[in-house]
């Protein structure tokens, strides 16, 4: 691990000034410390705001980037104008991702950086994610992935560096949550955030509100499902996610699974 951050970190010098895609995970957390480490102030994380990016999250990236000195801006992207990436069909990600990178492209040529990179790692190539496409046509720097880093390496890493993001529990935009051909928008947004919200008030690590219509279907960390099958708790499951605005609350008895959605799709080029 320690060879591969070294790789890491003299790849990113050798790259000189760089933006950094920085949603606030674990893998882009670590990418933006590593540039930092770098190329000191030439390196620049930049954080997408949108209806999809839940305020918590876009909180602890600004709180993150403040406590390791690390330059940070907050742009505003316009994916939800785009009537492809609302439609939310399989391969809504590329339109978001398309959106971010044109944005940061036109950044990096306006302020003078060598390239823009982002968090994929050595995990992140086996599951559907059509969004490594829109990086692939705009050429975005994967140094993650070059240096053959995988997802609990990263863990480790940050955990050696003091980053508070090396267990912070897997994440996603909110769009996410929505089911292919089911329309994005920022009302039903918003009834999820809330209800994740309310889950993590509960002390809940890892899990997922997915919705479908008046129903919310939560899924829950198998570890964590002992403790979210207790009468006192569904019940306050249930009344919280109510109170986000579904008519209906279902326990997912086979626990949070990242990309539990993607199996119905379609096998895509």
């Amino acid at each position: 691990m320690e060879e591969k951050q070294q790789k890491l970190i003299a790849s990113l010098r050798d790259t000189g000034p760089v933006i950094v895609a920085f949603s606030g995970g674990a893998d882009s957390a670590y990418l933006a410390w590593a540039a930092r480490e770098a190329l000191g102030d030439k390196a620049l994380a930049v954080t997408a705001d949108s209806a999809s990016l839940p305020r918590r999250h876009l909180q602890e990236a600004m709180e993150f980037t403040r406590d390791f000195g690390i330059r940070h801006e907050v742009i505003a992207t316009n994916e939800f104008e785009n009537p492809l990436y609302v439609r939310n069909e399989a391969d809504r990600c590329f339109f978001c991702k398309d959106e971010l990178f044109t944005q940061l492209d036109a950044l990096a040529a306006s302020r003078g950086f060598s390239a823009v990179c982002y968090g994929i790692n050595a995990d992140d190539t086996s599951d559907f994610r059509p969004g490594h496409r829109a990086a692939a046509k705009h050429a975005v720097l994967s140094p993650l992935l070059e240096a053959a880093l995988t997802k609990q390496e990263i863990r480790e890493l940050s955990r050696a560096a003091g980053l508070p993001t090396w267990n912070r529990p897997a994440s996603a935009c909110l769009s996410s949550r929505i089911p292919h051909g089911t329309p994005v928008t920022a009302e039903n947004l918003a009834m999820v955030e809330r209800g994740e919200e309310a889950l993590a008030r509960l002390g809940f690590q890892q899990f997922r509100v997915r919705h479908h219509g008046e129903i919310a279907r939560v899924e829950i960390e198998v570890s964590e499902m002992s403790r979210a099958l207790t009468p006192e708790m569904t019940e306050a499951i249930s009344r919280e996610l109510k109170a986000a605005g579904f008519r209906y609350v279902a326990l997912d008895l086979d626990g949070y699974r990242q990309g539990s959605l993607n199996p119905q799709l379609p096998v895509l080029d």
